[in-house]
């Protein structure tokens, strides 16, 4: 009985090593292909997210038949995938520039409404720590709105590097799963007869 359960164990522990090392060897090839061919790779992840897209709201507009509950959301949600991605495919240098351009917008919305936010939490009584952070994060906001197309071409290049180092690690974790499998694979220890 447990030599079946350690046998299952293993096997889940392994696909799930395998996986964990293909993310990481993934992402350490994307991350260099961000720091290396930075233009070339922007433009291909653009154009899957722009398939991913026209998939996604095809998708949305066939579960309209099976599923009639916000059947507008859902319509609205399909019809939007459908054009951003046929116009992401059709475009792909211009939507490389402005697909990362509004990302870049969107996080400095985020961080100048995220610094309003710990700037009434610290009047609130929250503290000095949540008012330097509510500073922060309103500067870093207004730095990215200021100039959100130079933030844009340095962006491949911070995901570059996140995505080598995310990787490193998830391979590092594939094998420390690896040496730890044995160990956990065996039998436990049955106490000695008379005890």
């Amino acid at each position: 009985m447990y030599s079946q359960f350690a046998t299952a164990q293993s096997d889940i522990q392994s696909k799930h090593r395998g996986l964990v090392l293909l993310e990481g060897l993934a992402a350490v090839i994307i991350g260099l292909l961000l720091l290396f061919y930075t233009g070339m790779t922007v433009v291909v992840l653009i154009q899957i997210l722009g398939f991913y897209w026209i998939i996604s709201g095809i998708l949305s507009l066939v579960s309209l038949f099976m599923d009639r509950t916000m059947w507008g959301w859902k319509l609205f949600v399909g019809i939007l995938g459908v054009i951003a991605g046929v116009v992401v495919i059709r475009h792909p240098l211009w939507s490389a520039i402005l697909i990362p351009t509004i990302i870049i917008l969107f996080l400095a919305i985020q961080g100048i409404i995220n610094g309003l936010v710990k700037l009434f939490y610290a009047f609130k009584g929250g503290g000095w720590g949540i008012a330097i952070l509510g500073i922060l994060n309103i500067i870093f906001g207004i730095i990215l709105l200021c100039a959100p197309l130079l933030a844009a071409s340095i962006l491949p290049i911070f995901l570059g590097v996140f995505a080598i180092i995310g990787g490193i690690i998830a391979i590092i974790n594939a094998f420390r799963l690896r040496s730890s499998y044995p160990t956990q694979t065996q039998p436990p220890a049955t106490p000695a007869p008379g005890v």
